[in-house]
């Protein structure tokens, strides 16, 4: 199962690369007004399939057991939702001098701004009553980027309800009653979100490459891939030291949660939530970049990392047995 799911996720990477070079060749097919109508097959019907998925794939029934880790989800949420975004806004401040490309920059900001991803927080999130990150979220980027959203407040947030929480809550009651044949014949959720994850990127691409007034800078996009590599180890790290301290109440096993889930973000709810609040943004594209580097780059440090944190849990929990007092 896990070779399966690393493959996937490869051959998604790759995906995500056929897309953008597809919508370079043929922009026509995926822009606003083209043969797919991107403006209702992406902004509401592949958004609702997607959560619909995540509903329907969703287990609640071990929700229950994960209310022990409220003290950790606690502080993955305010990491993620609260420190992010506030030292990524303070770190641009200094990098708005550079000639980096300000949309670049932008999208930095709405990378801080992203929840965990759903499959590596979605327990510990749900136990206390749901993903914040649909509420927050938006919240965040029009607090740091209020000026370059174009669509009402209101109408974000009811989009946002109609096309993310809905299908959730609708595919949750289907599986109340399909359970059994779920469990047994295992259907592709994953390959089913990441397919319509493409047509999504392959669509806000279409729109770019369709005006000519749009470039991309090959320097910026260097200077960003070294920066989100940065930023990921730089916050890996902080977050160890700090859950690691003698009086943290963390266990090894936790340290290992707040590594990966504080500094991961979702591409998922990621793409379609900036297709909402930057809907009709000419510079959608762009803005969306830093996140699209920082999905695999979150996926290749963690295959890098994962031997070495995993040998290092293992001896301290050998540790931890070793100091237990016999009875």
């Amino acid at each position: 199962m896990r070779l399966l799911e690393r493959m996937r996720k490869e051959w998604f990477m790759i995906g995500i690369v056929l897309a953008i070079a597809g919508a370079k060749l043929e922009p026509s097919i995926g822009m606003n007004g083209g043969p797919l109508k991107p403006e209702i097959t992406v902004s509401y019907i592949a958004v609702a399939t997607i959560f619909f998925n995540s509903g329907l794939s969703l287990n609640t029934e071990e929700l229950t057991s994960a209310l022990v880790h409220i003290k950790l989800h606690l502080f993955i949420q305010i990491f993620t939702l609260a420190f992010f975004p506030a030292a990524v806004w303070l770190f641009l401040q200094l990098l708005s001098i550079t000639p980096i490309n300000e949309w670049l920059l932008k999208g930095l900001q709405t990378v801080g701004c992203m929840p965990p991803p759903v499959s590596s927080a979605v327990i510990l999130t749900k136990a206390v009553g749901g993903n914040e990150g649909i509420v927050v979220t938006p919240l965040l980027l029009l607090l740091f980027l209020g000026s370059s959203s174009s669509v009402p407040f209101t109408s974000i947030f009811s989009q946002l309800f109609m096309t993310v929480v809905v299908p959730l809550i609708i595919g949750q009651i289907v599986r109340r009653y399909i359970k059994d044949w779920l469990e047994r014949k295992q259907p592709p959720f994953g390959a089913v979100s990441s397919s319509v994850l493409l047509m999504i990127i392959y669509t806000t691409f279409c729109d770019t490459f369709s005006n000519p007034s749009i470039d991309l800078d090959k320097f910026s996009l260097l200077l960003v891939l070294f920066i989100i590599c940065s930023i990921q180890l730089s916050f890996m790290l902080l977050t160890f030291v700090y859950s690691t301290r003698n009086n943290s109440g963390f266990t090894p096993a936790d340290t290992v949660a707040v590594m990966f889930c504080s500094t991961h973000k979702s591409l998922t709810l990621g793409i379609p939530m900036l297709k909402i609040v930057f809907a009709g943004h000419e510079y959608l594209s762009l803005i969306s970049v830093p996140l699209l580097i920082y999905h695999p780059v979150q996926i290749l440090l963690g295959s890098v990392l994962v031997p070495t944190i995993k040998s290092w849990m293992v001896s301290r929990q050998k540790g931890v047995k070793l100091m237990r007092p016999t009875v």
